[in-house]
């Protein structure tokens, strides 16, 4: 008995074509098309009256990684290509045979070859979570449903642009000073490794007891010297070993999520930058038209924080069972009085999302002011710091040295 193909065995990988060829006209022609092989692109070209002459699969080149800023420009791009009109395949096509980046061209082509086989929109965004996490899908799976697809497309690159920007001032914030520290260790070390031995030459010849400063800076040195490898290995395989944890433990997540709060200084921003960004996230999820339940399970992944992630678990847990946003947020214990009061205020008013919305503008516009701030606060503090630093090894290298011109001149 004859049994009916597999799905699985009709399915075929379309992969992009360039061909070359004569019209009826005998005119040289080309172009590309997205089909399952070569035999379908010639039969395809001759249905059309094209005389084929070459048919290729193209090629992408490796392009750079894609980022999240390259998914804020796409998310704008597919929201501006579907208010104008224009249909969601060819919006794709647009978009992506449009950008710099062929990494990118290729997930927009990969992700348009599923739309095109009766995939939706959102179903295909979810074969590619690296880029499109679950808020993301769910919040263009709500936009299909209720057909506000462009609307909410809009939401969604607003969301992510500013949730690029914030991310971005963060690192500039942090960068700064880590870069400092970075080029301070590697000038202190060269100076030990290789300069002090060269004083400590100099210094034999002088047939005195040397001053105790200069005696620990050379005791360092001779350290530096012998162990060089430890010096610069252990630092950077602790910082890599640390990052690893960081990714993959959401024990150790907890622990550096709550040290970098309390963090003098860096603390304060990378607080403001969580709330704003928690709520930014419920604000887009519930204006979307997305229950307040299920927008708090994208929320606490959003924020970036594993404190505020355990603690939107808890506000789930406790709206869920009918406690009021307001009152779940104050039992968490982890949001200022004035976002809570702004909250109660919009389950009050029936306008929570516009509330939240609020909130989430004056604490980016905190974070801006913030950053600002730290800009003109940080470079005293990293000149006294390389000013201690460089000096005390000056000093402690030059005092043999003041030692012999006092007893000569004496």
């Amino acid at each position: 008995m004859a049994t009916a193909p597999s799905k699985a065995a009709n399915t075929v990988k379309e992969t992009i074509f360039s061909w070359e060829g004569k019209d009826k006209a005998g005119k040289q022609v080309r172009g590309e098309l997205r089909a399952g092989g070569e035999a379908i692109v010639s039969a395809t070209l001759r249905r059309q009256g094209i005389l084929v002459t070459k048919v290729k699969k193209k090629s992408f080149s490796s392009g750079k990684a894609i980022t999240e800023k390259d998914i804020a420009l796409f998310t704008r791009q597919l929201a501006t290509m579907m208010k104008a009109g224009v249909p969601l395949l060819q919006s794709f096509d647009i978009v992506g045979k449009g950008h710099t980046n062929p990494s990118v061209s290729k997930l927009i082509l990969d992700i348009r070859s599923d739309i095109e086989t009766g995939t939706s929109l959102n179903q295909a965004f979810r074969k590619f979570p690296l880029y499109f996490d679950p808020l993301f899908c769910n919040l263009v799976g709500a936009g299909e449903q209720a057909g506000i697809l462009e609307d909410l497309l809009t939401r969604l690159a607003i969301y992510k642009e500013k949730t690029v920007a914030i991310k971005a001032k963060i690192r500039g914030a942090l960068f700064y000073p880590m870069s400092i520290i970075g080029v301070a260790f590697v000038v202190t070390a060269v100076i030990m490794i290789w300069v002090v031995p060269a004083f400590k030459e100099v210094f034999k010849s002088f047939g005195a007891d040397l001053p105790a400063p200069t005696l620990v800076v050379m005791g360092i040195s001779d350290f530096c010297v012998k162990y060089w490898y430890i010096v610069f290995g252990v630092p950077a395989a602790g910082i890599y070993f640390l990052l690893q944890a960081w990714k993959r433990s959401l024990d150790v997540q907890r622990v550096m999520d709550k040290l970098l709060l309390k963090a003098p200084i860096f603390g304060e921003i990378v607080k403001k930058a969580t709330v704003a960004r928690w709520t930014r996230t419920l604000a887009t999820m519930f204006a979307a038209g997305v229950p307040l339940v299920e927008s708090l399970d994208s929320v606490g992944g959003a924020a970036g924080n594993a404190v505020y992630l355990d603690a939107t678990v808890r506000i789930q847990t406790e709206v869920s069972s009918g406690t009021s946003l307001t009152m779940a947020m104050q039992n968490a214990n982890v949001f200022p009085n004035m976002v809570t009061q702004m909250v109660s205020i919009g389950e009050e008013s029936g306008s929570l999302d516009a509330m939240l919305g609020k909130v989430a503008d004056f604490y980016e516009e905190e974070v801006d002011e913030a950053v600002a701030n730290l800009s003109s606060l940080m470079d005293p503090l990293i000149m006294v710091f390389l000013g201690i630093v460089i000096g005390a090894l000056v000093i402690a290298m030059y005092l043999p040295i003041f030692k012999l011109g006092s007893v000569v001149g004496g």
